[in-house]
């Protein structure tokens, strides 16, 4: 396993991070468990949750069946925690967003959840526009200093979000945000023109949702050809019929450099600057084999080229200004 630092921080995190979505929504606890385990064994020490995941079916699925993991095993030290806040969990006011008062109630929760005394790394999992920044950075502080939380981060932030939470924290003589989750991926290329400059200048690490887009990066075409599409590939023409002609030539080059197609598209995230580890969602222990494969993975110039051909970044290319301008 390739460990980095988070960020700027001193913290070393596997460069893949266990995603945990699906638990409690599209598998139940003991297949969320033997992912668990299987991840653990191959080295992955980062593991990313949220309060809301699960939530259909249950308070917080996910989070507990990662809580009554560690009961099991006894594994909590060995892990690198991420779990994220901002989601309403019921309907009644002051029960999601980013006041204060949520943030803190919501830590506690996910603390009892997750059957821990701290959360590695706490991040909003959306930025609310009408909370400040001094309401924000106060509640985290609170939480810092209580033990509860070591690590500050941020999900869906626009490259301005990330600057203005970060200068208030610096303000506050405060170590601010160390992460930022967002959507990322061959066929979602927007976070390039200001959130990925942002986060390098700010020292802020990237940690990519939605890697394969939701499946349809993952061989979908191959896949609904041999009828084994299943549930591999969510909400599948949606996510590919509007892509369908790129990922036909995607899918023939990585026939032809002898690369499954999840192990390119993670390779090049792996290979983008500032990105610190992909989050994946595997189902099943056996969906982390083309993952960990594309660690190993090292992409040519020449088929990083035609990936940017097949997937133009968006504008010409690069941070802005000079994508749209000069």
């Amino acid at each position: 396993m390739e460990y980095t630092r988070l960020g700027r921080t001193g913290l070393l995190v596997s460069r893949i991070c266990l995603g945990t979505m699906n638990f409690g929504w599209q598998i139940g606890e003991a297949e969320s468990h033997a992912i668990l385990d299987r991840a653990h064994a191959d080295g992955v020490n980062f593991v990313d949750t949220a309060n809301m995941y699960g939530r259909e079916t249950g308070d917080g699925l996910s989070e507990q069946f990662i809580g009554r993991w560690f009961g099991k095993t006894g594994q909590r030290d060995r892990i690198v925690l991420a779990t994220k806040v901002y989601a309403p969990m019921t309907d009644w006011p002051n029960d999601g967003g980013l006041s204060a008062r949520h943030i803190i109630a919501a830590c506690e929760a996910s603390l009892r959840r997750l059957r821990t005394d701290w959360i590695d790394l706490y991040q909003m999992h959306h930025v609310q526009r009408d909370t400040p920044w001094e309401e924000i950075w106060q509640a985290m502080e609170t939480l810092v200093v209580q033990g509860k939380v070591r690590y500050a981060g941020s999900s869906n932030f626009a490259g301005w979000h990330l600057a203005r939470a970060q200068a208030a924290a610096d303000r506050r003589n405060f170590l601010g945000l160390v992460s930022e989750q967002c959507k990322y991926n061959l066929l979602t290329r927007h976070v390039e023109l200001e959130v990925l400059p942002a986060a390098s200048e700010l020292g802020i690490g990237i940690l990519p949702y939605s890697p394969l887009h939701f499946g349809a990066l993952s061989g979908a075409l191959r896949k609904q050809r041999e009828g084994a599409a299943g549930r591999s590939v969510l909400h599948a023409p949606e996510r590919v019929e509007p892509h369908r002609t790129a990922i036909e030539g995607y899918e023939k080059l990585c026939a032809d450099i002898g690369e499954e197609p999840t192990t390119v598209a993670l390779a090049w995230l792996l290979s983008r600057p500032g990105v610190t580890a992909p989050v994946i969602g595997p189902r099943t222990p056996g969906q982390l084999d083309l993952p960990l494969t594309a660690l190993r993975t090292e992409l040519s110039a020449e088929t990083l080229t035609r990936l940017d051909e097949l997937f133009p970044p968006v504008g010409n290319g690069g941070p802005g200004p000079e994508a749209w301008a000069w």
